[in-house]
């Protein structure tokens, strides 16, 4: 009986050696990014539109911060939160759309474990970031339409930075709490995501644990970060109506509606895409296009917000021109 009872102990022993080996195996090998393996004869046209939409990312978020830094002029609270916006589309875009052009290249579509953990931290604490700094846009938007004559008092450079402070460190500080929580969870040696980056949603759904901790989790910091702030700027602009609507010119109207438009345009586009991927049933029918969703926000969002705030913007167009006649005055004598 003794041989027995140690012949089972060894045999138990075995096994959890083995389930350890497995559970480990994703953090040695790392993760397979399956992507848009489904749809083969789409990569090489999504290669050459990413890497387009990508090149122009750079070149439209690089512009704003550099006019907004050169022009005097757009030193204001509005371009200052524009040129933190501008660098967080670029980081952002810069940790998944590389890796991305790379998978859809290769036939492998490997990302190692480090790299994994890398674009999970990071894509999610500047995601969270965004959420809180368009929030601060809004309470900027509603000074500047509500509280005109105090504006550059409220506004103040010091409360600035404090606001744009504050939505870095959050972003970061759920950041960390998420990402911890996920990698935590044993994978069981399944390492195969059915997506183009590591996200938490799709990380959750490959452990072989129960995840309700994880998923309630998840639900809470997507409340935070998105009901609370859509909340928040629903009632920005609803003070902001009511007072557009109080001024008697036409052309005032015009002008204050045109001060909120160019925000109010890239909340929608971005809160709309990121709610449907992170407030969704886990057993929505639409899962499945989560993928192309997170595509346009991860891809063709970034791209978009130079285009609606330059486009729609004289002040900056003015000193876009400006610089560029200045550039080539100083190059052509």
């Amino acid at each position: 009986m003794p041989s027995f009872q140690l012949c089972l102990s060894i045999l138990e022993t075995t096994s959890q050696i083995g389930m350890v080996r497995s559970t480990n195996e994703s953090s040695l090998t790392g993760f397979i990014l399956l992507g848009f393996s489904d749809y083969p004869q789409l990569q090489k046209a999504l290669f050459i539109i990413i890497l387009i939409l990508y090149l122009l990312t750079i070149l439209g978020n690089t512009t704003i911060i550099l006019i907004s830094r050169l022009e005097p002029k757009l030193h204001m609270p509005m371009y200052y939160f524009l040129s933190h916006l501008s660098f967080l589309d670029l980081c952002f875009t810069s940790s998944v759309i590389p890796q991305l052009l790379v998978n859809l290249r290769d036939s492998m579509k490997m990302i190692t474990y480090g790299g994994c953990i890398v674009q999970l931290y990071v894509s999610l604490a500047l995601g969270s970031t965004e959420c809180v700094l368009l929030t601060v846009m809004s309470y900027d938007r509603y000074v500047a339409v509500c509280r005109p004559l105090r504006y550059t008092v409220l506004m103040h450079p010091h409360l600035c930075m404090i606001l744009a402070s504050m939505a870095w460190l959050s972003g970061m500080a759920t950041s960390l709490v998420q990402s911890s929580l996920t990698l935590q969870l044993p994978f069981c040696g399944h390492h195969q995501v059915d997506h183009f980056i590591c996200e938490v949603p799709v990380l959750i759904k490959l452990a072989c644990v129960d995840t309700t901790f994880n998923e309630v989790g998840l639900f809470v910091a997507s409340v935070l970060f998105l009901v609370v702030p859509v909340s928040f700027i629903l009632v920005s602009y609803g003070y902001i109506v009511q007072a557009i609507l109080m001024i008697k010119s036409a052309c005032g109207r015009q002008k204050a509606f045109g001060t909120c438009s160019s925000h109010l345009l890239v909340v929608i586009i971005f809160y709309g895409t990121i709610i449907f991927i992170y407030l969704q049933p886990s057993k929505s029918k639409y899962k499945d296009q989560g993928k192309f969703v997170s595509l346009f926000y991860t891809v063709v969002t970034p791209m978009l917000n130079p285009l609606i705030y330059t486009l729609r913007n004289k002040e900056f167009k003015r000193a876009l021109k400006k610089i560029l006649g200045n550039i080539l005055c100083i190059t052509f004598t």
